[in-house]
């Protein structure tokens, strides 16, 4: 299905469906066309059901779920960068690579906090001080 604009004279129900269309359209693209996207959800659904199962209480499985969860978001941001920077250009401009770079910085960034939640809510259950 070909992206088409708002059509701004419907409702704002319609609207929303057309978002959300929107939407799937870019998680199939992500999933597509994106290696690193598709490794994020293998471990989003090994590790979303250990969250319910780990986590004590619904703040922690929260958190944990959260943690992930936030990493494909970043991820899909990313994938949205890297994939406007080549459409902008494939020849090597500083400013694209710098965007790019953050991009996957930002990426870094989410999973090493997806660890330290994980990390630092059920290593103490295993390893007590």
């Amino acid at each position: 299905m070909a992206r088409t604009p708002f059509d701004k004279s419907t409702g704002p129900v319609s609207r929303i469906v057309q978002a959300f269309g929107f939407s799937m359209q870019g998680l199939g693209a992500a999933w597509r066309h994106e290696a690193a996207f598709r490794l994020e959800v293998a471990l989003a659904i090994v590790f979303m059901p250990l969250a319910i199962w780990l986590g004590h209480g619904p703040l922690e499985q929260l958190l944990l779920i959260g943690s992930i969860g936030l990493m494909l978001i970043v991820e899909l941001v990313n994938s949205a960068i890297e994939a406007l920077a080549d459409a902008i250009s494939t020849d090597h401009h500083p400013l694209l690579g710098r965007a790019k770079d953050l991009g996957s910085a930002a990426v870094l960034l989410a999973t090493v906090l997806a660890l330290a939640t994980w990390v630092s809510l059920l290593l103490p259950r295993w390893w007590p001080s």
